[in-house]
């Protein structure tokens, strides 16, 4: 099995940077593009300004999760061509330095409470999903070996890889969510 890509968020700027509600909509739109764009073409479907996601984007890019893909010279012009980080990103605070652990366990919160409502949302105002029979919500206890855990967690990675980028024309965005941790019974 071929290893995932892995960013490990391991500052407090870098989650700050990644949890940004606005970031994460500039970073959903870089995974939508099936091909590098720009940051003008992302402003244009946000309905934005082009300098607001740039300063955003910028953002991204100083962590390596967006990163130029090609330039192009348009009218005396560079015009950059970006794409958006394909790999799994990790909250791990054992490369975190024990005098900002509190810190960085809090800003991680956040973003899994953020991720999580957004989620929730989602759901709940999909309803041509669940009209059509295709929406799923499972809350079940698993129970596995620490090595059926892994290769679980990296079934996973693999299948939304798979399915991550838009590759036909009839195919249709699903919101897809999970949550996987061990229980501390």
């Amino acid at each position: 099995m071929a290893d995932i890509d892995k960013k490990v968020l391991t500052t407090i700027e870098e989650i700050r940077i990644f949890s940004d509600p606005y970031r994460m909509k500039i970073m959903n739109q870089f995974h939508k593009a099936s091909h590098p764009v720009t940051i003008k073409e992302i402003a244009d479907k946000l309905g934005e300004v082009p300098a607001k996601v740039y300063y955003h984007a910028r953002k991204l890019e100083s962590i390596g999760l967006l990163q130029i893909a090609e330039t192009k010279m348009i009218n005396g012009i560079t015009a950059k061509y970006y794409t958006a980080y394909e790999g799994t990103i990790e909250i791990n605070q054992d490369h975190v330095d024990d005098s900002i652990k509190e810190i960085y366990a809090s800003e991680a919160q956040k973003l899994i409470a953020r991720t999580f409502d957004e989620s929730k949302d989602k759901y709940l105002t999909n309803k041509a999903s669940i009209s059509a029979g295709v929406a799923l919500l499972m809350n079940s206890d698993l129970y596995l070996t620490p090595d059926e855990a892994k290769q679980l967690k990296a079934d996973l990675e693999k299948l939304t890889r798979q399915y991550g980028k838009k590759t036909k024309p009839e195919q249709a965005s699903y919101h897809f969510f999970t949550s996987m941790s061990q229980d501390s019974d």
